[in-house]
């Protein structure tokens, strides 16, 4: 739930960007030609003008995400100077990549250098009006107690004072406290009913959001436990400690934490990738309409009683089950069993351990139909997760999705479904069924913990050249 709010709150502050953006271009366009009393040349009509800022704004709104204005701690930081300067630059950058396509495609948008300082002052203005309304909106939810972050604090640490006692007095900081894994004597007073004597009883009994920890006592278990039930996890540390920290350093009230990020794929990040999932989805789906209608036509006439569609449950983020969607390919009486549940139906066995020897795959499966083999051949079976990508049960690129069975396979299964599951991913382009199946694991993990949109990109393009060469697919 909180991940979900966390997702929508910059989700909010990009459209709101982007509207207090446009608005401000429009509104630089009509001063000059309605107030401004001064001659001049201008060829753009108001409609074209916004229309190109329109064409921009992915770039400056990226240029946004880079200056981290995203970040949830630079939105609702104490301080207002860190956000209205990189506000003000972004404003600068967002005008400046206007200026830099106006000079390459010569539409001569800023015949007069007035309107774009015009442009760069009201941006500044109107995307300050509007993050001031957007955090009005959040603290006054954050108040009424949705979509707030419940918070357990685990240390014996002066710091599990100050924590405790700042998320208790301040409920607009958007945290409520779950439990206090402590001393008493570093516990406030009026908080002695929030302790617990152990983590592992605190995460039972209380439905929490994020762990502060605020010594070094059993680290790697504390964290171990966050990553294992997909929560924050908040190192606060010591003064000595400071000046070599990893991760994202954020202030709770006065009290410096590290965020120790399972995944570099959080923030604005998120939503970025969640935009060009949907554009990827939208025109998959244009594109692949008429291949979708005539593979349904063929497996439709090859077998009028069953579904030319096949649906299995699966894991993406954070655990979450959903229905995958793809053309079926196997052979109805099968469908829907294990492998080892077909093999004995059909009275094979023995197929069992030669199946799972060679990293669940056999050639020739008995179990595959022959149009259902050349759909997997040519990757054709899985277009119908274009409709899983657009519903965000999926991404485009991302771990393998798992079967709910498969996760005692997974040593590291809490890391893996850090993120949301791919239609392909790190794994699938660098031998698909041809690597064993602890190595596929490992790249799953790899892509995880080194997530970047260059590394995206490059899966990307190298699924193409895999699908199109049959590198893999069986």
């Amino acid at each position: 739930m909180q991940k979900k709010s966390d997702f929508a709150l910059r989700f909010c502050l990009i459209i709101g960007d982007a509207l207090a953006l446009v608005l401000s271009f429009a509104a630089a366009y009509f001063i000059r030609t309605h107030v401004d009393p001064r001659p001049y040349v201008f060829e753009a009509q108001l409609f074209e003008f916004i229309k190109t800022a329109l064409v921009v704004l992915p770039v400056m709104l990226i240029i946004f995400a880079a200056l981290g204005l995203y970040r949830k701690s630079i939105f609702l930081g104490r301080s207002r100077l860190p956000e209205r300067g990189r506000l003000f630059l972004g404003g600068v950058l967002a005008v400046a990549s206007l200026i830099v396509y106006d000079f390459f495609t010569g539409e001569n948008l800023f015949p007069v250098r007035i309107m774009a300082v015009t442009a760069m002052g009201l941006s500044f203005v109107f995307l300050l009006i509007e993050r001031i309304l957007v955090r009005f909106i959040v603290r006054l939810i954050f108040r009424n107690d949705y979509a707030v972050r419940r918070a357990i604090i685990i240390g014996n640490s002066k710091n599990t004072e100050y924590l405790a006692d700042y998320i208790a007095s301040n409920p607009e900081s958007g945290l409520r406290l779950a439990g206090i894994v402590a001393g008493r004597r570093f516990i406030p007073k009026d908080l002695k009913t929030h302790q617990y004597s152990s983590l592992k009883d605190a995460l039972r009994k209380s439905q929490a959001d994020v762990i502060f920890q605020t010594d070094e006592k059993s680290t790697e278990y504390v964290y171990k436990q966050a990553v294992n039930r997909h929560l924050l996890y908040y190192f606060v540390p010591s003064e000595t400690a400071l000046s070599s920290h990893f991760g994202e350093l954020e202030l709770i009230g006065n009290t410096p934490a590290v965020l120790v990020m399972a995944t570099p794929l959080s923030g604005g990040m998120v939503v970025v990738k969640r935009i060009f999932d949907i554009l990827f989805a939208v025109i998959g789906i244009i594109l692949g309409l008429i291949p979708m209608l005539i593979i349904w036509l063929i497996l439709k006439l090859s077998d009028l009683r069953h579904s030319a569609f096949y649906t299995d449950e699966r894991l993406t983020q954070y655990n979450r089950r959903f229905k995958c969607y793809k053309f079926r390919t196997m052979k109805p009486e099968y469908s829907g069993m294990t492998a080892e549940e077909a093999f004995i139906k059909m009275g094979k066995p023995e197929l069992i351990k030669k199946y799972r020897k060679d990293g669940d795959y056999m050639k020739n499966d008995p179990r595959i139909t022959k149009v259902g083999s050349f759909l997997r051949k040519t990757s054709l079976d899985e277009l119908p997760q274009l409709f899983n990508i657009l519903k965000g049960d999926i991404s485009l690129i991302g771990p393998r999705a798992l079967l709910p069975g498969e996760l005692r396979d997974y040593g590291d299964r809490s890391l893996i479904l850090t993120v949301k599951s791919g239609l392909t991913g790190f794994a699938q382009v660098s031998g698909r069924r041809d690597i064993p199946f602890e190595e596929r694991r490992a790249l799953d993990i790899y892509y995880v913990r080194n997530w970047s949109l260059m590394l995206d990109t490059q899966i990307f393009f190298k699924t193409i050249a895999v699908v199109l060469k049959g590198e893999g697919a069986k």
